[in-house]
């Protein structure tokens, strides 16, 4: 969350996080910002909540100013960082994707992704972006009635993600009992899918 950090000490961070996650001389840090929901964080850290809006504004801000930082340290990030926004807001925060990120991820089954899918390709029409310059991400559980609704296991999840346009997957595990079968199952997807 931009809201409760200086954008130009967390491109400063970013870009370190770049050079030490370098693997043949190329980082591998995606920088992953939202606007910020969760008012916890905000009470624990001391910092005002504030609107939805206000937190979104925020974050349109503050990005050009993360991209400008890392256009002059010395020494610079390895490659240009890609940006990963998460949200669904249909009026705001898929502007600002449209117009800053190189990464969406959405919540919700494929019916939800692919509608949010159509609204991000609206708005990069309208600022004429080519959407195909934005990869898609989104979550995947194994859990009945979510992702969607008749899911049991983590393949048919990223199966009918992947079918709308999806090709980036984030999955959580909770505890304090772990079963990482399906993350291997999500593996073997991904392999088989890869091959």
């Amino acid at each position: 969350m931009v809201n409760y950090r200086n954008p130009q000490l967390l491109a400063d961070m970013a870009r370190t996080i770049d050079h030490i996650s370098a693997r043949d001389g190329e980082g591998r840090l995606i920088l992953g910002i939202g606007s910020g929901w969760f008012e916890r964080d905000y009470d624990e850290y001391g910092y005002e909540f504030g609107s939805a809006g206000g937190r979104l504004n925020a974050l349109d801000r503050d990005l050009p100013l993360i991209k400008e930082r890392w256009s002059k340290l010395n020494p610079a990030p390895t490659r240009e960082i890609p940006v990963l926004i998460g949200g669904g807001g249909e009026r705001k925060t898929l502007r600002i994707v449209a117009e800053q990120a190189d990464i969406w991820h959405g919540f919700g089954d494929a019916d939800k992704i692919a509608h949010k899918h159509r609204v991000l390709d609206e708005w990069c029409a309208r600022i004429g972006r080519d959407p195909s310059t934005i990869t898609r991400s989104a979550g995947v559980s194994p859990t009945p009635g979510r992702f969607p609704e008749d899911v049991r296991d983590y393949a048919a999840g990223a199966d009918a993600l992947y079918a709308v346009g999806t090709r980036l997957f984030t999955t959580g595990l909770g505890g304090p009992d772990y079963d990482l079968g399906p993350v291997r199952d999500l593996l073997a997807w991904r392999d088989a899918k890869n091959s």
